[in-house]
C-alpha cells in the first residue's frame, strides 16, 4: 500500500473534477442592463465605436507610425475632460513636454487631462489605485509598458500580454474605458501576441496614406456594436477634422468623363462611400513581359478578373500592361467592386468613357455571372443623393425606391457588349 501512495497523490493533484467551487448558471432570458455609453465628442469616433465608449471596455487601436493615433486620442480625451469627466493619458513613447506641445498646437491646453510619461505598469496602477477611477484611460503605447514581475524587455510577447492583462483587469473592475495604442508590423497587423486582440473588447485600425489628407478609423472587432463600421477624418493643420460626407474625398469631381474610370458605391459597415476606380491599359511590343500593378485592391482578385474577361468575353489583356488604382489612396475589400473594376478595365481597353454620372457594382463569378450583393438599395440611394443618374449591377438586385435609372445585367458579356458597342 505504501508503494501506491505517491501515485495516488499525483493523481489527486492533477484531477480537476473536484476541489473547486460550484459555478452558477443563468438562463439566456435573464434581464440584462444594456451598457451606458458615453460619447467622445467626435461623432466619427463614436460611429466607429458603435455609439461611444462603454465603461469597463478595453479598446486596442493600431495604425502606421505618424498616421495620427495619438492626435485622435488626445482630441477625444480633451473633449471628454472638458465635459467634467476625469481622463488619464499615459505616454510611454513621448515625454510629457512633447505631448503638451502637441496639445498646444491643437488648441487643447485648457483641457484638464491628467498627463504622465511612464512605462512601469506597477507605478501606473499604484497611482490609479490612490485616486478616483477616471472615465477614460489612454496607454500610448502598450508595447512600451513594462512589468517587473515578468522577465524580458518591453515589447516582448510576455511583457505585452502581461501588461495588457493587468491594465484590462483594472479597467473591468473599476468601470474605466481603457484605450491601448498598439504598434503595427510592416504588413499592417498589430504587433505582439495574437492573444492581445482576443483579450480586448474592441480592435480598431487607423488607416490612410500619409501623403493624403484623409484618415479612416475602422472597427475590426467590436463586442458592443457592429464591425466594419468606419469613421472618416481629414488631417488639417489644427488636427483631425471630421468628414461628414466622405464620398467627396474619393471622387475626382471633373466635368468630363475619361476612359478607364468607374465609380463604385462601396459599403463600410452601414455607411455607403463612393470611390473612383481608375484603370490604364498599355499595349506592349511582342516579346515583352506585361506588368500588373494594383494600388488599393487585391492583386490576386485582379488576376482572376482578367482571366474571366479573357476566357468568357474574348478580350485580350495578355499583351498589355494593366494598371489599376483606387483614387485617393482608399483600400477596397468589398467583392461588389468586381463589376466596377471590370467596367474600368474594358473602358480603358476600348478607350471609351463609361456613361456619365453612372455607378457600377456587382460580384463576378468564374463563370462570368454577375451575382447580387448586399444592400444594393442603400448603395443606389447614396449615389442618387450625390447626383448620379444611372446604376449598373446585377439583374436581380433590390433597387428599392431609388431615383436612379437602373440597368441590370446577368452576364459579364452584357457589360462588355454595352461598352464595346460604343467603341
Amino acid at each position: 500500500m505504501a508503494e501506491d501512495a505517491p501515485a495516488t497523490v499525483f493523481s489527486n493533484k492533477h484531477d480537476l473534477s473536484n476541489g473547486g467551487r460550484a459555478v452558477e448558471f443563468v438562463p439566456l432570458n435573464t434581464p440584462t442592463e444594456l451598457p451606458q455609453r458615453s460619447t467622445t465628442g467626435l461623432a466619427e469616433f463614436d460611429r466607429a465605436l458603435g455609439g461611444g465608449l462603454v465603461p469597463g471596455s478595453a479598446i486596442l487601436m493600431g495604425g502606421d507610425p505618424g498616421i495620427g493615433k495619438s492626435t485622435l486620442l488626445l482630441q477625444a480625451a480633451a473633449s471628454i475632460a472638458r465635459r467634467g469627466q476625469d481622463v488619464v493619458y499615459v505616454s510611454g513613447e513621448e515625454a510629457a513636454g512633447q505631448v503638451r506641445m502637441r496639445a498646444s498646437r491643437l488648441g487643447l491646453v485648457d483641457a484638464p487631462i491628467q498627463l504622465a510619461s511612464e512605462t512601469s505598469v506597477r507605478d501606473i496602477l499604484t497611482t490609479l489605485g490612490e485616486m478616483q477611477a477616471p472615465a477614460m484611460l489612454v496607454i500610448d503605447s502598450i508595447q512600451t509598458m513594462h512589468s517587473d514581475t515578468i522577465e524580458g524587455a518591453p515589447g516582448t510577447v510576455s511583457q505585452v500580454r502581461g501588461c495588457a492583462f493587468e491594465l484590462i483587469r483594472y479597467a473591468k473592475e473599476n468601470g474605466v474605458a481603457l484605450v491601448l495604442v498598439g504598434h503595427v508590423t510592416k504588413d499592417g497587423s498589430i504587433a505582439g501576441p495574437r492573444v492581445l486582440e482576443h483579450m480586448v473588447d474592441v480592435v480598431m485600425s487607423f488607416e490612410g496614406e500619409r501623403s493624403h489628407q484623409y484618415r479612416i478609423l475602422r472597427a475590426l472587432k467590436n463586442r458592443f456594436g457592429p464591425v466594419d463600421e468606419i469613421g472618416v477624418f481629414s488631417m488639417e493643420r489644427e488636427g483631425l477634422a471630421e468628414v461628414s460626407n466622405p464620398s467627396m474625398l474619393f471622387l475626382s469631381g471633373r466635368d468630363q468623363p475619361l476612359a478607364g474610370s468607374a465609380v463604385f458605391p462601396a459599403l463600410e459597415g452601414t455607411r455607403p462611400v463612393l470611390v473612383e476606380i481608375q484603370a490604364l491599359i498599355v499595349r506592349l511590343q511582342s516579346g515583352a513581359t506585361p506588368r500588373r500593378s494594383v494600388v488599393g485592391w487585391d492583386n490576386s482578385r485582379l488576376a482572376m478578373l482578367l482571366a474571366v474577361l479573357e476566357s468568357r468575353c474574348g478580350l485580350n489583356f495578355s499583351s498589355a500592361e494593366v494598371y489599376l488604382n483606387i483614387a485617393g489612396g482608399y483600400r477596397l475589400s468589398d467583392p461588389a467592386a468586381d463589376l466596377a473594376v471590370a467596367a474600368a478595365l474594358v473602358s480603358a481597353l476600348a478607350d471609351r468613357p463609361l456613361p456619365q454620372q453612372s455607378v457600377w457594382f456587382g460580384e463576378i463569378s468564374l463563370a462570368g455571372e454577375i451575382r447580387p450583393v448586399a444592400h444594393s438599395s442603400l448603395r443606389l440611394r447614396e449615389s442618387a443623393k450625390l447626383g448620379f443618374a444611372r446604376g449598373y449591377g446585377p439583374s436581380d438586385a433590390k433597387t428599392g425606391s431609388s431615383a436612379l435609372e437602373y440597368f441590370g445585367m446577368a452576364q459579364l458579356a452584357n457589360l462588355v457588349d454595352r461598352i464595346m458597342a460604343n467603341a
